[in-house]
């Protein structure tokens, strides 16, 4: 599946990131929708982590991109969402396998962490990568199995 529309999301300590991955993926013609803080001022990172995952869970977005101090706070926010996969990354080795192998569809960084350069590479490489499918599929299969049970668990209750 080709990336077109992306979601974007981040905390305040991101806000400088967020716009300079906005910028550089709107230059290359991705539509990017902004549902991250645009201030400074203190932003609890679930919020847009949430509102990302919804939108890419719904459909209304490809994929999504967020952005915190280390990426690993707002991608579980993120992860709460049934149907979503996301991975947070240092590197664009492991954004380009989580795509490949994951089929993940939500990619997390953190502002304190990657410098502007290796959050470009790690963006190139998620957005670039295509899932294979095969023997990956037995695997997210199995996820949606758990995340389908839990879902059911917690009905119930």
């Amino acid at each position: 599946m080709a990336f077109k529309k992306l979601a974007i999301g981040n905390d305040h300590v991101a806000v400088e990131m967020k716009n300079e991955i906005m910028a550089y993926l709107q230059e290359q013609g991705y539509e990017v929708i902004n549902v991250g803080t645009d201030s400074t001022e203190r932003f609890n990172y679930p919020v847009s982590g949430y509102k990302v995952a919804k939108m890419v869970a719904s459909g209304e977005v490809d994929g999504g991109i967020l952005i915190c101090g280390t990426g690993v706070g707002i991608s579980l926010s993120a992860n709460k969402v049934h149907g979503i996969r996301c991975v947070t990354c240092s590197e664009p080795y492991s954004a380009r396998l989580s795509r490949q192998h994951n089929n993940t569809n939500c990619v997390a960084f953190g502002a304190r962490v990657v410098g502007i350069e290796t959050a470009k590479d790690i963006v190139d490489a998620w957005l670039g990568a295509e899932y294979e499918g095969g023997r990956h599929q037995v695997r997210i299969d199995m996820l949606t199995e758990i995340e389908t049970t839990q879902a059911l668990a917690a009905a119930q209750e």
